[in-house]
């Protein structure tokens, strides 16, 4: 038999679109984003400014970037701040002489010099009324502009160019208007330094974020307001691994406060890079950070562990992704002294891998094709379009003296349970993989409580989680390296913003820790098998190539990798 006939396709539920809940990544903006009006995209301390031109932010924020850059400053404030700190003075001028021309022309008649004058220091001594105006910012009303200082009102114009009353008044009033101006910050920075933040040390960001969240929580806006300004001041996407986690932060939390949550996660989504360069950033940070070749070992080690002695295996693919993850295995089964197994590989797709690879799964069949040619093992893929949640087992089609092995490497926690939906699709999901008797079941999943925690402890564990893992990877992209911003914003960022900003059924990021995922197996009818030994020695030859930090544990029949003293991700094996 030729090469090429080792390998069989066929793809179920063909006839099914994605309906679920979750939002298609490349699903078009003007059908969801019509009537969308968020402040946190046009803000120039945002770290998404550049993500929102769905529709009505198009104008706005195209605008907007002529004058400011997102990824060069995080800590400036929105524009209509900028405007009522620093207004023209030309364009101010009506505000310090009430009653238009009439004073200055006062003023040029000798007789009336110290008239003028009385009136102009009664006019400059009295309230200020900096707070009243609102000058128009350039960057965002283009038909609406200041006058600059060759734009004189007309009875600026008028005057003697020699008058040495007119040029007294115009220094009097410059050094006054910068006195005013001097002063507004003065006031701001001295709101600042009263703001109530419970003794937070000077410097200390990530008490201050947390200060940020438990004023959210205990619905204390005024103090919230003023502590995210103080926050978005010292955050950034280039800066230290607390700040550039800080900047996602932040959006996350002023969108929970705005209720827009919901929304910002989805414009993430819809506008996400070229597909293939969210597919070159995924492949980034899989090679920059151990996490993603840690739960694909594991998984390849206790599947081919558990299946050595079989002649037909039926692999099911939580994510299949792009399909790559499986060619280790393939290769070390195709090379038993006995002869290469027959493999079927079931794939479930998911918006972000169909989106990143530009193809539907007929892209996965074409890579298997070329390992199954590759090492001379017979392959049969079965692609299955539909999420999770919708799976049912008719879709496997499991067939007699198969030894069926399913990998859910980080996606169980996508599927809602009990605390979202009464019917408990993520309990319904593993006894329904249960009742197909499977020979072995992996998953992989993220050591973090985020499931059903209240919102400020969620806060916290996030915060911890991520800065953990942005520390990770520092060790090996410069912090102004543009494809490190760009692997944390595409690959990270959206579910930082999903975990903070968004609850109910729009919560798509619901992790657990390990003690919990082993009860659901547990009440399933699952019983826990040890990973090889030989699977954890490989691991550990593995992390040293990356960095002495990662730590790898063995906990409770799972292993656990780490960054210092925080677990990250966990993997085990059940039956």
């Amino acid at each position: 038999m030729e090469s090429h006939q080792y390998f069989g396709y066929g793809v179920t539920g063909a006839g099914l679109s994605y309906s679920s809940s979750y939002p298609s990544v490349p699903s078009m903006p003007n059908r969801l984003f019509g009537s969308l009006k968020l402040d946190i995209g046009n803000s120039t301390s945002s770290p998404f400014s550049t993500q929102f031109d769905c529709d009505t932010y198009a104008t706005t924020v195209s605008d907007s970037q002529d004058c400011y850059s997102p990824t060069e400053n995080l800590s400036g404030e929105s524009s209509s701040y900028f405007s009522r700190l620093n207004p023209s003075v030309d364009c101010q001028r009506e505000s310090l002489f009430p009653g238009g021309t009439s004073l200055l022309q006062d003023a040029s008649s000798s007789h009336n010099i110290k008239h003028a004058l009385l009136k102009l220091e009664t006019t400059l001594m009295g309230p200020d009324d900096d707070e009243d105006v609102n000058t128009p910012n350039t960057c965002l009303e283009g038909s609406s502009r200041p006058q600059t200082s060759d734009q004189k009102p007309s009875a600026w114009s008028q005057q003697h160019e020699g008058s040495h009353v007119i040029q007294t008044q115009t220094s009097f009033v410059s050094r006054q208007r910068q006195f005013s101006k001097g002063a507004n910050v003065e006031k701001r920075q001295k709101e600042m330094e009263e703001v109530p933040f419970h003794g937070i040390p000077s410097g200390d960001l990530k008490q201050l974020l947390i200060a940020c969240a438990i004023a959210l929580a205990e619905n204390k806006v005024n103090d919230f307001d003023k502590l995210i300004e103080k926050a978005r001041s010292v955050v950034s996407i280039s800066g230290e691994p607390i700040q550039r986690l800080g900047a996602y932060l932040v959006e996350g939390l002023v969108a929970r406060k705005e209720s827009s949550g919901t929304n910002i996660y989805r414009a993430l989504r819809c506008n996400e890079p070229e597909g293939k360069d969210l597919l070159s950033y995924m492949h980034t940070l899989y090679e920059i950070c151990p996490y993603l070749k840690f739960g694909y070992m594991a998984a390849n080690g206790a599947i081919a562990e558990a299946c050595r002695n079989e002649d037909h295996i039926h692999i099911v693919d939580f994510h299949i992704a792009q399909g790559t993850q499986w060619m280790t295995l393939l290769q070390a089964l195709a090379a038993r002294p006995g002869g290469a197994p027959h493999v079927r590989i079931t794939g479930i797709d998911d918006p972000v891998s169909k989106y990143a690879r530009g193809d539907g799964l007929d892209a996965v069949a074409r890579r298997l094709t070329a390992i199954s040619e590759k090492f001379n093992i017979p392959i049969e893929f079965h692609g299955v379009p539909v999420f999770a949640p919708d799976v049912t087992k008719e879709m496997f089609d499991v067939r007699p003296g198969e030894a069926l092995a399913v990998n859910f490497p980080l996606e169980l926690h996508h599927t809602p349970d009990e605390s979202v939906d009464v019917n408990n699709p993520r309990d319904g999901l593993l006894r329904m993989i249960k009742s197909l008797n499977p020979k072995v079941v992996t998953l992989v999943e993220q050591e973090s409580n985020t499931n059903t925690a209240p919102f400020l402890t969620r806060f916290v564990e996030t915060l911890n989680y991520y800065l953990a893992m942005f520390e990770s990877i520092d060790v090996r992209l410069p912090r102004n390296q543009k494809e490190r911003i760009s692997v944390e914003q595409h690959c990270l960022a959206r579910d930082i913003v999903n975990v903070i900003a968004c609850e109910g059924k729009e919560r798509e990021e619901r992790h657990e820790l390990f003690g919990k995922w082993k009860s659901r197996f547990m009440m399933a009818g699952f019983r826990q098998c040890p990973l090889s030994s030989y699977v954890n020695s490989v691991i550990r030859s593995l992390l040293r190539c990356y960095s002495e930090h990662y730590t790898l544990l063995e906990i409770d029949g799972a292993m656990l990798l780490g960054w210092k003293d925080r677990n990250l991700i966990s993997a085990s094996a059940w039956y």
